[in-house]
């Protein structure tokens, strides 16, 4: 069992936990339980921020297009969009599918939680800022250009679900390194690492507090891998990060 942070049930805000991230058991005032025996709140209450192309392999895949119009070279700085908080839904809860799209696309990613304001943080140091790690589940209408932000495809209600915990910074050995999976209705559809980021978690750290600040709490997801698994009405997705947990969700029709 690992420590971590969650809130469930009749809580008003999270408490520690000690976790099993291989079965997702939690136990907690010397009781045992398993994750989805409890109602799970989003266990962040802050501004949830992705990295766009963080992946070597989503990079790759777009290919000569990062030559042509409209974004004549490859990205020199992060691409970031956020996820409001009218996205966050928390480990069990429904992912809305709009009556008019056949599918949505699922987006596994580490993400990053703050403990204290970063400004301008050098990679060396960024450890020192993060309080832990959860997992997030970037739900996207499937769209393909990147150039604008994406609002209507990735901005929707529901469409981050988050958690079901924080893991703490202290109880992961190597958060650069870790084994990322998307099981959909069971079936082990994707398979990463965080290994394979263009920028590592002190990097994109470093990289992103150069031109913004950002605060205790909020989270800043890694990236999402190549080649996502897709969605469609009933089914259940389900997000694993080695060390960290299980994300559980189903998508139902709005």
């Amino acid at each position: 069992m690992i420590k971590a942070r969650g809130l469930f049930n009749n809580l008003y805000q999270p408490v520690e936990i000690e976790v099993d991230p291989q079965t997702n058991n939690v136990a907690y005032h010397d009781k045992s339980y398993s994750a989805n025996d409890l109602n799970w709140s989003v266990p962040v209450n802050a501004a949830v921020y992705g990295a766009a192309l963080n992946y070597k392999g989503e990079l790759e895949k777009m290919g000569d297009l990062l030559h042509n119009d409209p974004y004549k070279a490859p990205p020199k700085a992060p691409i970031l969009y956020i996820k409001p908080l009218n996205t966050l839904t928390p480990h069990q809860s429904n992912i809305p599918l709009p009556s008019d799209v056949k599918e949505l696309q699922t987006g596994a990613a580490l993400g990053i939680v703050f403990k204290k304001t970063a400004t301008r943080v050098n990679a060396s140091s960024a450890s020192e800022y993060i309080q832990g790690f959860t997992i997030v589940n970037d739900i996207s209408i499937p769209h393909e250009s990147v150039h604008r932000p994406a609002v209507k495809q990735k901005a929707r209600d529901g469409f981050c679900p988050i958690g079901p915990w924080v893991v703490e910074s202290d109880q992961l050995s190597n958060a650069d390194n870790l084994e990322v999976k998307v099981y959909v209705n069971n079936e082990l559809k994707q398979t990463n690492s965080t290994e394979n980021l263009v920028r590592n978690i002190g990097t994109l750290i470093e990289d992103v507090t150069e031109f913004m600040t950002l605060f205790k709490g909020d989270v800043l997801l890694v990236g999402t891998p190549e080649n996502p698994p897709l969605l469609k009405e009933g089914d259940q997705v389900r997000v694993e990060i080695e060390g960290i947990g299980k994300l559980e969700n189903s998508v139902v029709t709005e």
